[in-house]
């Protein structure tokens, strides 16, 4: 085993701290948290899977949002990111101000923050909720004759509205890397490869959507792996995931989405920015020092868990509806 990752599994035994990554970090980053008792997932069952630890610490390799949402979830823990530096477009495109007048501009619409969204954006809104749960939510919020503001992603949000029919007021922000993804691409990917099944995420651009079999989180795409008879899968979103597609279905031949360019001419360039700041240096770095743990006020842990909250329990208020 290499020496830092020896090194590392030591220090986050000894300070009874747990390792979370997700599915869009480095190969090796998603190594050491699986193989320290830590745990790789999306942004929901990351937060999930560190609500029900005992341990003291828990160690974030993501981006900030994740990291704001364990801690919210986790207000008795020492939370820590790898880099306090990774952020998300989708965060950065929604501040509080602008959100919060907008909010305040549009008062007879329940307010639906992705997850992909600050701590203090959170607080504003009436539901947070993530990819994987945001269809059913928008549908049960529809048949109750809710209007719906929905933030920050424009892309989800008219596939949302194409997908429930609701009325759904959107704010003007977008991933970068999800954005990026060009339907011409994926269409010439489709057209040489016509026996393949195509995974998209639903922050990709509607056109890039209509293209898909599968229109999913990053757990979705996971889960159906293995289940879906195709043995080709095109797979339009961060290239992160075909680590863990490749890992639990090997017998696939994974072909990753071009991005780029108006025809998407490069081969495959859909990865995070801030995701790829999550290194095996930076988390030995974070054990030996503490310098990036996330401090939230107690109010604002307070008005965030309430919508958060609402999420987690989502299957059951839909089901008694």
């Amino acid at each position: 085993m290499n020496i830092q990752i020896e090194n590392a599994i030591d220090l986050m035994a000894k300070q009874d701290c747990k390792l979370v990554s997700h599915y869009y970090t480095n190969p090796l980053v998603q190594d050491l948290a699986e193989n320290s008792g830590g745990f790789v997932g999306d942004s929901l069952d990351m937060a999930i899977w560190s609500r029900k630890q005992s341990c003291q610490s828990i160690l974030v390799a993501g981006v900030y949002f994740m990291a704001e949402t364990i801690k919210i979830l986790n207000p008795d823990k020492h939370v820590y990111i790898v880099d306090e530096n990774a952020t998300c477009s989708l965060d950065l495109s929604c501040g509080y101000d602008d959100f919060m007048l907008f909010c305040q501009n549009n008062p007879d619409r329940t307010v639906i923050a992705y997850i992909n969204t600050s701590a203090k954006v959170k607080t504003l809104a009436d539901w947070v909720v993530t990819s994987r749960k945001a269809v059913e939510l928008i549908y049960y919020l529809e048949c109750k004759g809710e209007k719906i503001l929905w933030a920050p992603d424009k892309h989800m949000g008219s596939y949302l509205k194409q997908e429930t029919k609701a009325d759904i007021l959107c704010w003007d922000g977008a991933c970068i890397v999800h954005e990026s993804l060009k339907a011409k691409g994926i269409a010439n990917l489709i057209e040489k490869n016509p026996d393949a099944a195509v995974f998209v995420h639903p922050e990709a651009p509607l056109e890039v959507i209509n293209l898909a079999t599968l229109v999913g989180s990053t757990k979705d795409m996971i889960d159906q792996i293995q289940k879906i008879k195709n043995k080709q899968i095109i797979v339009a979103t961060d290239r992160g995931i075909i680590y863990k597609l490749t890992k639990i279905a090997p017998e696939k031949e994974i072909i990753e989405a071009p991005s780029g360019g108006t025809g998407a001419t490069c081969v495959a360039c859909a990865h995070c920015p801030w995701m790829e700041m999550n290194t095996l240096d930076k988390i030995i770095s974070q054990l030996n020092h503490k310098n990036s743990e996330i401090l939230l006020d107690e109010e604002i842990i307070y008005k965030a868990q309430r919508p958060l909250e609402k999420m987690l329990n989502i299957d059951n208020l839909i089901y008694r509806y």
